[in-house]
């Protein structure tokens, strides 16, 4: 048995990642680094390698063929062994969750293990669907953040909760406009192939302007300094949708790095975020 295979499989730089923005939505969300930071970390990091492994698992069959160098296909792993590993990896998770945090947090670790194993067996293949769910899940970091607080601090928190959903829906959608070719060879049942690039790009649009909407909220908690900066960076994630908004097709919308922009204000929006938690 070689142990790097079970590093890799999880992704870690993504893994450590997520765990590290876990603690950056508990300090957005109170303003502070507070003490169960590393719990933070650890439950993050041992959910979302949990969630890659899973994810691994199912798409076994589609790896062998598209990346058949991946711990299961290449025969590293077995596929029990993995789903052994998945449920080691949230159940460590889980009971760091319930032993060291509040039970808001308990709770949305558990509905968050859920969401990640409905989405690898499921809901990944589902139109629209599979977008809500991963949007949820980057936009559930902010009140997991803030369930630290107790139900106040998650209360607290849920417009920038928002905000991410809304862009995050966008730049999903867009992403699956882009990888239209792709997906209609291997069979996938995306929503622009369902419903066309047109009708797509107008729902990326809808949702960023939700997203946009919601952001401003926060103008009431933190002044005119935040919104300055929001509005900004709100202009700048309006204008990557809107950019690739005359796109007839894939390759077109690939050309306007609308995905791209969004990536950027998304990442633009957090610093703002961060930097008026901790100064205003």
């Amino acid at each position: 048995m070689n142990g790097a295979f079970y590093i890799s499989i999880i992704r870690p730089v993504n893994a450590i990642v997520a765990g590290l923005a876990g603690i950056l939505a508990a300090v957005i969300a109170t303003g502070a680094i507070p003490v169960e930071s590393g719990f933070i970390f650890l439950i993050v990091m041992l959910v979302t390698s949990a969630g890659n492994v899973i994810n691994d698992y199912y798409d076994r069959e589609i790896d062998a063929i598209n990346q058949p160098e991946r711990p299961i296909p290449s025969g590293h792993i077995s596929p029990h062994q993995a789903l052994v590993y998945a449920i080691l990896l949230f159940l460590s998770g889980n009971v760091l969750a319930f032993i060291f945090t509040p039970l808001p947090l308990v709770c949305i670790t558990l509905f968050n293990t859920i969401i990640l194993w409905q989405y690898a067996a499921y809901l990944k293949v589902t139109p629209l669907f599979g977008n809500i769910s991963v949007s949820y899940l980057a936009a559930s970091i902010f009140p997991f953040g803030g369930a630290i607080m107790g139900i106040p601090g998650i209360i607290s928190v849920l417009p920038i909760a928002g905000a991410t959903f809304g862009v995050m829906l966008a730049r999903e959608l867009i992403k699956d406009a882009e990888d239209m070719p792709g997906d209609k060879e291997h069979g996938a049942r995306t929503f622009p192939l369902l419903y066309g690039i047109r009708a797509t790009l107008y729902l990326a649009l809808v949702s960023t302007l939700a997203g946009i909407g919601v952001s401003l909220l926060l103008v009431g908690k933190w002044g005119i300094p935040y919104l300055i900066a929001i509005i900004i960076i709100d202009i700048f994630i309006l204008y990557g949708v809107v950019s690739g908004m005359r796109a007839k097709n894939s390759d077109e919308i690939i050309q306007a790095k609308s995905s791209g922009k969004l990536k950027i204000g998304m990442f633009a929006s957090l610093l703002v975020f961060l930097g008026s938690a901790i100064l205003l």
